[in-house]
């Protein structure tokens, strides 16, 4: 038991992820806005939010736009539910920006922002109508959310969570593919057929992982970029990296001879290994991309990777390594086995 505390050390961070991934709330956001163009005089406009409690803190809401330094107070304002509010702007014939930043605040919700909510569009020219000087911003009590909760971004909203799985099973296949590139280098000074397997294990398990992050990352890409695969460096890179190390397969598989077999793939092994880093690691960071921490796009620790993901996201990165090398250990005994019953 004493020799394997690592193994239930990652069952139970998976364990943990899952559940704590899965369940645990999104803070509230302002979901969306219809219609999302305003023009010269009054407005009026639907606000959908997520997890909000409008009516429940009807007393102590404020709302305004932001353009450029001016702030914009509406005009009038009817909550429909804790989910839904019909405002109306008087938006006036000079202003400083094309878009119009959204802001709520209430005592539940705290602070809500939605970036570029509306676009300022002169579609047709109402008679505008002037608003008392008294300020919707005053007193002005900004506060985050109570309770526990991952950030409510616009864009991501509920597949944020895919965090916790698909940056995890990127993290696992490439720590895998260094075992290989490990054994592969032992084998070449040793030439032991035993370093020659674990290589190839090691490279087997890191493949399972590498479907994982596609498979996980063509979901996300669906719900956030409205494809299932987009012409993005990072995603081709990933794509050709996966491809390059199934070539090792066919490869070895190509040779009989156990010695050659070994050697040529632990040659191809270092090749693959520095083409997948540069694939991945170091062309999508040379031109523009959509996937964040590359071509200009800010990471996910810049972005949204607030404390609370973090305390779900770090296990997670141990939980899926840890399991990559528990299975690891599992095809290696059982290709030992199959050593030793075969020169019995």
């Amino acid at each position: 038991m004493a020799r394997n505390w690592w193994k239930i050390l990652s069952a139970l961070l998976a364990i943990f992820s899952l559940i704590a991934g899965l369940k645990t709330p999104l803070a509230p956001g302002i979901h969306r806005v219809s219609p999302d163009r305003l023009s010269y005089g009054v407005n009026q406009v639907e606000i959908l939010g997520y997890n909000t409690r409008f009516s429940e803190a009807e007393s102590s809401l404020q709302l305004w736009l932001q353009n450029g330094s001016t702030s914009i107070c509406p005009y009038e304002r009817v909550v429909v539910d804790d989910q839904r509010m019909r405002v109306t702007f008087s938006i006036p014939e000079k202003v400083e920006d094309s878009f119009f930043h959204l802001y709520i605040n209430n005592d539940l919700d705290g602070t809500m922002m939605l970036e570029s909510a509306f676009l300022h569009k002169n579609l047709t020219v109402v008679e505008y109508v002037e608003k008392d000087a008294q300020s919707c911003l005053q007193p002005l009590s900004t506060q985050e959310a109570g309770g526990f909760h991952f950030p409510n971004q616009s864009i991501l909203n509920e597949s944020i969570r895919n965090l916790f799985f698909h940056v995890p099973s990127w993290f696992a296949m490439m720590f895998l593919m260094s075992v290989s590139l490990f054994y592969s280098i032992k084998h070449l000074r040793s030439g032991g057929l035993r370093e020659d397997v674990f290589a190839e294990n090691a490279a087997r398990v890191g493949l399972v992982f590498a479907a994982a992050g596609l498979l996980t990352g063509s979901v996300w890409a669906r719900f956030t970029w409205g494809a299932w695969w987009v012409s993005d460096p990072r995603l081709n890179g990933a794509a050709l990296g996966v491809l390059v190390y199934l070539a090792y397969f066919v490869l070895k598989s190509s040779v009989n001879d156990s010695q050659k077999s070994g050697r040529l793939g632990a040659v191809y092994n270092i090749f693959a290994y520095t083409m997948m880093m540069l694939f991945i690691m170091v062309l999508p960071r040379l031109t523009d991309s959509l996937h964040p921490g590359v071509g200009g796009n800010p990471a996910f620790s810049q972005y949204d990777l607030d404390d609370n993901m973090r305390l779900v996201f770090y296990p997670a990165v141990l939980a899926w390594i840890g399991i990559g090398v528990w299975i690891f250990q599992l095809r290696n005994r059982m290709a030992m086995i199959e050593l030793k019953r075969n020169y019995a």
